[in-house]
């Protein structure tokens, strides 16, 4: 009988810890995307034939934040550049004041793929360039998660932001527990344990 309680405690310890872990996973989980929003960026932005510019790589970096601005001529001939964080800061800005008064393309709802370069670089690096406050106003802003959605090609965004398109929201899925039940249904058992 010694043996099948002492089995018993060790698979509820198991259990408790697996869903002890499961817990603690999903709590960390926001704490990392506030991380995420004001970390320095390290972006590629890409000229497209309209004109306008898409991000095409994206990722944190633990120095100062920089773009490399890629465009093709004519003949086919492609070019890049660099911008500095003091660049990028400024056009971010610009952007920024410009939206504040209402003339910014990210005020309104994105109409083709791409944006202007300031607007561009406001929506993809704007907390980490001026201040968590702003990236969180950005981040509350429907049309600039638009516009960030129709403009940010990376792989980086797609797997930050969930793969989810701007269309869909995942708060109308029935979240589910660690053992497969629905979150709302709870079960009422109760067991002893003793020797």
């Amino acid at each position: 009988m010694k043996h099948i309680v002492s089995a018993q405690n060790i698979m509820m310890g198991a259990t408790g810890l697996a869903v002890l872990s499961a817990l603690t996973g999903c709590q960390s989980a926001p704490e990392q995307e506030k991380v995420q929003e004001g970390q320095n960026k390290f972006i590629v932005v890409e000229q497209q034939p309209n004109g306008k510019y898409v991000i095409v790589e994206e990722s944190p970096t633990t120095g100062p934040s920089h773009a490399i601005i890629r465009s093709t001529d004519e003949n086919g001939t492609v070019s890049e550049r660099v911008l500095s964080e003091a660049e990028m800061k400024e056009l971010a800005d610009q952007e920024y004041k410009k939206m504040e008064e209402g003339k910014s393309e990210l005020n309104e709802e994105p109409k083709s793929e791409g944006m202007g370069l300031a607007g561009t670089i406001l929506a993809a690096a704007g907390g980490a360039l001026l201040g968590n406050m702003i990236g969180n106003a950005l981040m509350n802003n429907k049309n600039v998660q638009r516009h960030q959605e129709m403009s940010n090609k990376s792989a980086y965004h797609r797997s930050s932001s969930g793969g989810a398109s701007s269309g869909s929201s995942s708060s109308t899925s029935q979240k589910k527990s660690f053992f497969g039940n629905s979150a709302s249904k709870s079960t009422g058992s109760s067991s002893s344990f003793g020797g």
